[in-house]
């Protein structure tokens, strides 16, 4: 592509949700001039994702920025456990246990076969970390420019570069030129629209009210009586009947397909059963459309699409932002390679080729996670199980084991959060029998090409990950490997190498190699024994420039 004579920004990002303001970060610290546009006049207010798993607190943690995410959320040593019970008074019925954070930080300790993401998940709501990201994207990162209460209202590309058009909320109109625009801005996304790429798949399969309200003291009052957890299922909600605790512990969030209009109070304060000895302050009442939709494009010429914009999923499982986090961190550092000139031409299409059948796989697990917990909805979670007899019990037991079974699925994909692979990407050498299929729920570490390389923990005790550099990283697992040619090849490309020396022969054998050329994005772009015959091809296929490269 033809770069533009004389631009405002070198990429301008429409949508400051958590999406966006990843990839502004990312790409303002690779160099990129970046104008983030966001047409609500701040960040949001209500809690709609509230999990950012593994693999996103691995990119947060590359952006420096994850010990302050974590603040934001449930402390290390909350207990994440789903909790059956009658009402919030109890009595209980079950708990399906899960990890704490700091349960899973001690299995990552003991870990040494590559299985566990370097950082466990973390409970943190939308509403508190988005202040962050634009604290991060406003003040603490260079080339980035930062504007609220500014609308995207269309665009023309042409052969150098493309024409912003926006409205400021006073009514004023502006218009910018940058090299490439970002669509991050949701389900109902401008840029898509302006970009004329449609979305496929199912539509308004139904619709629910998220109920979010403020309490003082109801997770301490639960804690007392059921036991402290993030997730709440209670046997006597009427038309509400689970119950979401938020990092902060003080906001909630219930689901219910009653009218938007309905008095929620009374039937939320039936459901926990304290009367009036806990405070509720209902804050809101949101409209959810759930979808499983797939861009048919994820790029036209120079307008690119990630997180909702570009695929829309069931809320259960967690896939949603987390999915699209992983679309920022692919597309950032391949704009940045763009906009410095070094990429090759293949560069630009292996976005929507890498992340494209991700979301794919994600849409179907997410479907996969929602099947479940509809299952367990077919009539298992009576109240009349509650009743001491033998007909009771078996009930009650048929209803928990489906629980743990069922619903389970949503708690458990632990495989699409960190092994998807983008094998067959032209980015990526080809490895015979090496296919992009990976388990939703079981991770199978290995270091095939296209992978995340898995976190292991060094000789010295510190993770790999934190070794690493943030352009592309060249490995070499026995520390006196004759690596000149990729050297020579990447300094003529005029891409940014690092050599990481290193005698580790334990990860030789769970990565099956000891030469690994890995992307600023961590994932495996060739792997091998020793040097190649020819460096010069690999380095040529790493950053785009082709074809692609088959040993």
């Amino acid at each position: 592509m033809t770069q533009a004579a004389a631009q405002d920004f070198d990429v301008i990002v429409v949508g400051a949700g958590p999406v966006g303001l990843t990839a502004t970060i990312d790409m303002g610290r690779r160099g990129v001039k970046v104008l983030i546009m966001e047409r609500d006049p701040d960040t949001a207010p209500w809690p709609k994702m509230d999990r950012s798993n593994q693999r996103t607190m691995e990119m947060y943690r590359r952006l420096g920025i994850v010990d302050r995410v974590r603040e934001l959320g449930y402390p290390a040593d909350n207990p994440m456990d789903v909790i059956i019970a009658e009402r919030g008074s109890g009595p209980l019925v079950a708990v399906q246990k899960y990890p704490s954070v700091a349960e899973r930080r001690a299995m990552i300790a003991e870990s040494e076969d590559g299985y566990w993401p370097l950082e466990p998940y973390q409970l943190v709501a939308q509403n508190a970390i988005e202040p962050l990201l634009r604290q991060v994207a406003e003040h603490e990162t260079p080339n980035t420019t930062v504007r609220y209460g500014l609308a995207f209202t269309g665009l023309e590309q042409d052969e150098t570069g493309v024409t912003v058009h926006a409205r400021r909320i006073d009514g004023g109109e502006e218009t910018f030129r940058c090299a490439y625009v970002l669509g991050s801005d949701g389900g109902a996304s401008a840029v898509r629209k302006a970009a004329g790429i449609n979305l496929e798949g199912r539509a308004a399969l139904r619709e629910t009210r998220q109920v979010i309200f403020w309490s003082e003291k109801l997770y301490e009052k639960l804690g007392e009586t059921i036991g402290k957890g993030r997730h709440y299922m209670f046997m006597r909600g009427m038309g509400v009947s689970s119950l979401i605790a938020q990092g902060n512990r003080k906001e909630f969030s219930t689901g219910t397909f009653l009218p938007a209009d309905t008095d929620f109070e009374p039937l939320i304060r039936d459901m926990l059963g304290f009367g009036d000895e806990v405070d509720i302050e209902i804050r809101h009442v949101t409209n959810w459309r759930l979808h499983l939709l797939l861009a048919d494009r994820y790029r036209n010429g120079r307008v690119f699409l990630a997180g909702d914009a570009a695929h829309l999923v069931i809320p259960t499982g967690g896939l949603g932002m987390n999915s699209g986090i992983g679309d920022a961190i692919d597309l950032s550092w391949k704009l940045a390679a763009i906009v410095k000139g070094w990429a090759g031409p293949q560069m630009a299409d292996s976005y929507e080729q890498e992340r494209r059948p991700v979301a794919q796989r994600n849409i179907q697990a997410s479907a996969w996670a929602s099947d479940g917990a509809d299952i367990f909805g077919l009539g298992h979670f009576r109240v009349d199980n509650l009743a001491d007899t033998p007909e009771a019990r078996e009930a009650r037991k048929k209803m928990i084991d489906t629980h743990f079974l069922e619903v389970g699925r949503m708690h458990n994909m632990i495989g699409a959060e960190t092994c998807y692979t983008y094998a067959g990407s032209p980015l990526v050498a080809h490895e015979p029998g090496n296919v992009p299929i990976w388990d939703i729920n079981k991770i199978v570490p290995h270091g095939r090409p296209g992978i995340r390389i898995p976190h292991m923990w060094l000789k010295d005790g510190s993770p790999l990950q934190d070794n690493l550099g943030f352009d592309y990283n060249l490995l070499d697992l026995r520390g006196d490997q004759d690596t000149s040619g990729f050297e020579a090849a990447f300094k003529e490309i005029g891409a940014r190498l690092e050599v990481k020396r290193m005698d580790e022969p334990k990860l030789r054998k769970v990565y099956n190699g000891a030469l690994f050329l890995l992307r600023p994005d961590l994932h495996i772009a060739w792997r091998g024994d020793g040097p190649p015959a020819d460096a010069r091809a690999i380095a040529l296929m790493a950053t785009g420039h082709g074809p692609a490269f088959k040993p």
